[in-house]
């Protein structure tokens, strides 16, 4: 399944391979990626990643784009588990805490509402305060603990 979405700002799609140096400076920024995976990987392994066959059951990575500049401002991570998805989010140093984050997790759940989904899980390690922030913003709650993560939850029935 092909998602591209747009938002006030944003445009969220596929990635392509233009994206991929833009993807890796913020991703291989390993103090920024501190409190995430999927870091300090090779320009072919991100390439493979990326650009490769994708599925919503093996998860899925978007990309996020300035509809005014057209740059790669972060990622999203979709993850579908029957009628609950798992989704993450990363925005690049420059442009965080500006609201992009919200504004694309915002119309990414409504769409994933749309088309039938019951329930949304983030997993977030303690020490990423923003992130918690932007979960509670989003009317996630704390559910449980696993491994160094805190799962947060979603129910469509309470949004």
């Amino acid at each position: 399944m092909m998602i591209t979405l747009t938002t006030t700002r944003c445009l969220i799609r596929p990635f392509e391979r233009q994206d991929i140096e833009s993807f890796m400076a913020y991703r291989n920024d390993l103090d920024w990626m501190k409190h995430q995976s999927f870091k300090g990987l090779s320009y072919t392994e991100y390439e493979d990643a990326l650009l490769g066959e994708q599925s919503l059951q093996h998860g899925i990575q978007l990309a996020i784009i300035d509809q005014a500049t057209d740059e790669l401002i972060g990622d999203v991570y979709i993850h579908q588990e029957g009628l609950t998805y798992w989704i993450g989010y990363t925005i690049t140093p420059v442009r965080a805490r500006q609201g992009y984050a919200f504004e694309v997790m915002s119309r990414l759940i409504h769409h994933l509402t749309d088309q039938g989904a019951e329930a949304f899980k983030a997993g977030v390690l303690e020490t990423n305060k923003a992130s918690i922030a932007l979960l509670k913003k989003l009317n996630f709650t704390y559910l449980t603990t696993e491994l160094d993560e805190h799962i947060y939850r979603l129910d469509v029935s309470d949004m």
